[in-house]
């Protein structure tokens, strides 16, 4: 299987240069979709530019201090995606992955208290000796004995060996939400109504507009439990 995707199929949320690059880093296989994930040699080169080449990557990734949601990552290729908390530890740096209001995949710095907390939509579960598992967005799964929670919900998780739930945000109206696709990608509002598959959402500009439930990522009640943009 090729390491490599040429630099014009590459997914357009990806901030690149495209014209006299023929080849990108392709990312291994992983828990995000492709296009909403970069591979670790281009956030660090080309994002944040703490490397000149992938060789330079290969050198700070095995000296062990690059973790992706608390995990130390080696793998050049290993895909980075949204809400992801990279942490450069030789630095004391961290990053959550966002996608700005243009569709593209950016970085924003957070801060320590942060670093150890991450928002997860549940997109499935099913019952496994008795408890409930969660299959989340980010391709972690985990265990609760409570079945009170809806595919769709968003928990707040403590990043670590077991994962902990702090919080539920249940998608309801009134709900703060932050928008992963569509014309509105990148926005932040409130919930006004749910109709089937869509939604009606009050932006920060006080405009109703309409979108697809399945863009709607819940953030919080009152205010975003991480920090979602600058």
């Amino acid at each position: 299987m090729s390491k490599h995707l040429k630099g014009y199929f590459a997914p357009k949320a990806w901030k690149i240069k495209r014209k006299g690059i023929k080849f990108v880093t392709k990312p291994s296989p992983g828990p995000h979709k492709i296009n909403v994930a970069l591979p670790l040699n281009i956030i660090l080169r080309d994002i944040l530019g703490y490397a000149n080449s992938n060789r330079e990557v290969k050198y700070i990734l095995e000296k062990g201090h690059v973790e992706v949601d608390g995990i130390r990552r080696k793998d050049y290729r290993f895909p980075v995606g949204l809400l992801d908390v990279l942490s450069l530890n030789d630095t004391n740096e961290h990053f959550r992955v966002i996608l700005d209001k243009r569709g593209k995949i950016d970085l924003i710095k957070i801060g320590q208290e942060e670093k150890g907390l991450k928002l997860c939509k549940i997109v499935g579960k099913k019952l496994i000796k008795g408890k409930i598992q969660l299959n989340l967005y980010d391709g972690k799964n985990i265990l609760v004995q409570e079945n009170d929670y809806k595919i769709g919900d968003v928990i707040l998780m403590a990043l670590g060996k077991k994962n902990e739930i702090k919080e539920k945000i249940s998608f309801d109206k009134d709900v703060l939400i932050y928008l992963t696709g569509g014309k509105h990608i990148g926005q932040v509002g409130k919930v006004q109504d749910i109709i089937g598959n869509r939604i009606l959402y009050k932006n920060e500009a006080g405009e109703t507009i309409e979108t697809l439930k399945e863009y709607a990522f819940s953030i919080g009640k009152d205010k975003p439990l991480i920090t979602i943009n600058n």
